[in-house]
């Protein structure tokens, strides 16, 4: 088999945050993925300055020695390359949109979804409805732009349109506090959503990937929620700032989140729903959604999640791997299927 050259596409063109949350997850994948004998492996890192860099690895040290570029220079670079397939790992809007677009044009496939889907996912109300009209359930819900007024009696949840990792979320049990609500989620976007709250039950997520053409459903994840002392989840839930600056990911630890039981006859229930979401949205190579199971065991759609590093602690991976299918084995699928489609 001949040796695959792959761009790892990292960082992020928005902020420091999305920066450092890309090369947490694509640290993890190069090291979990070093089959040398497989892949030649190199790094595009982008910094919110917008300049580009081509280090030797992740390290903060060959970081800083790698020669910053402008975007005309770094094109002219990676063509030289000849690279066979780049891996998205940006988790900022430019990162999965402007940035997967450039190498459409520069006509060097891509695992993941197009820009136009990850844009659609991203916007959480365009996302419902399009999901909606397949079929799905979702929340009834509202977008509201500053100065607007919600409508929806509480309990509801108020959320950023376009913010991920739960940032703005607020649960709001009073009429009297919307107005503090959406001050927070206005910081994250200029559009907010106001759900009706779907009472507890259950939160998991279900993981899907293309193998052969075919859509797979992988177990489960759920999360730890609780109708009385945690109704919704939160940004502390899922990512932690350590002592030294760096970001850590708190929901990998069996205790806030886990893998159910692929017997659960819940697991089924979801799956078929996330199939109709992947269908519905236009995904490829592989897809995440986010559900919300009312007592009566009802999937309420909530969101979807359009990415994957192939990290060991990335969420499709910790479902493959629940599923038996090692992470090298997982992203050889997802080689496989945007190879087999140029």
């Amino acid at each position: 088999m001949p040796v695959l050259r792959i761009l790892h596409l990292v960082g992020s063109a928005y902020n420091d945050f999305y920066c450092d949350l890309s090369r947490l997850y694509a640290q993890d994948c190069l090291t979990a993925t070093a089959e040398r004998s497989r892949y030649d492996f190199q790094i595009a890192y982008i910094t919110p300055d917008l300049h580009w860099r081509f280090p030797a690895s992740l390290s903060p040290e060959d970081i800083a020695v790698a020669k910053p570029m402008p975007l005309s220079d770094a094109i002219e670079f990676i063509t030289a390359q000849n690279i066979d397939l780049m891996l998205p790992q940006m988790f900022c809007i430019p990162g999965m949109t402007h940035y997967r677009a450039l190498f459409d044009l520069l006509k060097i496939p891509y695992i993941g979804n197009t820009p136009d889907i990850m844009a659609i996912a991203a916007h959480k109300a365009r996302a419902k409805a399009i999901v909606e009209a397949a079929g799905v359930k979702v929340p009834r819900g509202e977008l509201l732009r500053q100065g607007e007024v919600p409508t929806i009696p509480p309990p509801a949840v108020v959320k950023p349109v376009s913010s991920d990792n739960s940032l703005g979320v607020v649960l709001v049990k009073d009429i009297t506090e919307y107005d503090a609500a959406l001050k927070k989620a206005f910081e994250y976007a200029d559009e907010v959503i106001v759900e009706t709250f779907i009472e507890l039950g259950r939160e998991v997520r279900c993981g899907i990937i293309v193998k052969d053409g075919e859509l797979v459903g992988l177990p489960l994840e759920e999360y730890l929620v609780d109708p009385h002392e945690k109704p919704i989840r939160n940004y502390a839930d899922k990512l932690q700032q350590t002592d030294d600056g760096n970001l850590r990911l708190t929901a990998k630890d069996n205790i806030k989140a886990w893998i159910v039981d692929p017997n659960d006859p819940i697991t089924q229930k979801v799956q078929q729903v996330a199939k109709k979401c992947h269908q519905a949205l236009g995904c490829r190579h592989y897809s995440l959604f986010d559900f919300r199971i009312d007592p009566k065991g009802q999937p309420w759609f909530l969101e979807a999640g359009l990415y994957c590093s192939f990290a060991p602690k990335s969420v499709i991976s910790s479902m493959a791997k629940a599923a038996g299918i090692p992470l090298n084995e997982l992203f050889m699928t997802a080689i496989d299927e945007t190879l087999a489609t140029i």
